[in-house]
């Protein structure tokens, strides 16, 4: 068995100081550019690795992020997750990825799990905490920011876009399109994203001096989504709604799927669907939807930069509710709004 590289060996190689190799190799350390390409010459040739394990030990940091997903179904997670590794990356980080469910039980196994592996932060992503975790992470000294949840509990930075607001303007765009029987499909209930973006849009019917006509529950999930579905719109023609607000687009695709393909029904001429995300499917000719956009790139940015400055400054970093607004894209699964209303198409 080959005998193992040392930063010594390196360094004598290089012509450096053992600490010139330690420098290199630790992420935001000063050193010059000639010295490093010394050093990575060095560590290139001889096949050398820093033990970042041991190096953790050292300067009691791992420069390890954990990030807790509940759930990938819906594009928007995929994509965003994508961009929060690559930021964190980006800072010198590495990415845990830990799965877990809806149930708060199972994630705070997961998060007790994640606490063994002495991460600097926490990114919860799609998932919620209880209080007791909570408080076990901050007596740890270990930063959570939640990203695209929000919570009520103290100290806890939280990172979504506007669902308040988009709620309300998918209420307001039916309502300008002249949707009288105007119906909303629910995600899953233990959701703040789902809670937020539904109490925006009743409260932009309610100002209009409207009421919800009809709602289900989806759930966040497909086959929920189709049920939920099938009984608004499997019914007589006076109970139909003639639109729907849909509470994401992963959702959305499977309701405009039994609104077409099972019962036959026309949209937008016969009814108008908007959905939440804006994921890329959303703009497929194939449902060409209308629906709120998460702007998940200053989503990501804002989610980092919060992080770095709980980890990098804890004494003067304080928990913050980021709310980012997001436009409504107009495509076609829905009424234009009369002239007297604009909107713009292209979401800006």
């Amino acid at each position: 068995m080959k005998d193992k590289i040392t930063s010594f060996q390196v360094a004598q190689r290089a012509g450096v100081s053992q600490s010139a190799v330690s420098r290199v190799f630790t992420p935001g350390a000063s050193v010059s550019k000639k010295t490093e390409a010394k050093v990575r010459a060095a560590a290139t040739e001889l096949g050398y690795r820093p033990n970042v394990l041991a190096r953790a030990m050292v300067s009691g940091k791992s420069r390890i992020i954990g990030l807790v997903v509940a759930y990938l179904d819906n594009h928007f997670y995929p994509e965003a997750l994508e961009k929060l590794s690559n930021a964190l990356q980006a800072r010198g980080y590495h990415v845990l990825v830990f799965m877990a469910s809806q149930t708060a039980g199972n994630i705070d196994d997961v998060m007790a799990e994640i606490l063994d592996y002495q991460v600097d932060g926490i990114v919860m992503a799609s998932a919620a905490m209880s209080s007791d975790i909570a408080s076990r992470c901050q007596q740890a000294g270990v930063p959570v920011v939640l990203f695209n949840r929000s919570q009520d509990i103290d100290g806890i930075t939280s990172v979504t876009s506007d669902n308040i607001a988009g709620g309300r303007k998918a209420a307001e765009f039916l309502l300008a399109g002249g949707h009288e029987r105007i119906a909303y499909v629910a995600g899953w209930e233990g959701a703040s994203t789902q809670r937020d973006r539904e109490a925006g849009f009743l409260a932009g019917l309610a100002a209009a001096g409207v009421v919800l006509f009809a709602r289900a529950v989806g759930d966040y999930r497909t086959a929920e989504a189709q049920a939920a579905a099938r009984a608004l719109f499997d019914v007589a023609p006076a109970m139909r709604p003639d639109a729907v607000f849909v509470a994401n687009d992963h959702m959305a695709f499977a309701v405009m799927d039994v609104i077409r393909f099972e019962l036959g029904l026309r949209i937008p001429e016969d009814v108008s669907v908007v959905g939440y995300d804006d994921v890329p499917p959303a703009a497929w000719a194939a449902y060409n939807l209308t629906t709120v956009r998460q702007r998940a790139n200053l989503m990501v940015e804002e989610t980092v930069d919060a992080l770095m400055a709980h980890i990098e400054t804890p004494d003067t970093a304080a928990p913050r509710r980021v709310a980012i607004d997001g436009p409504l894209v107009v495509r076609g699964s829905a009424r234009m709004p009369g002239a007297r209303v604009q909107f713009d198409k292209d979401g800006t």
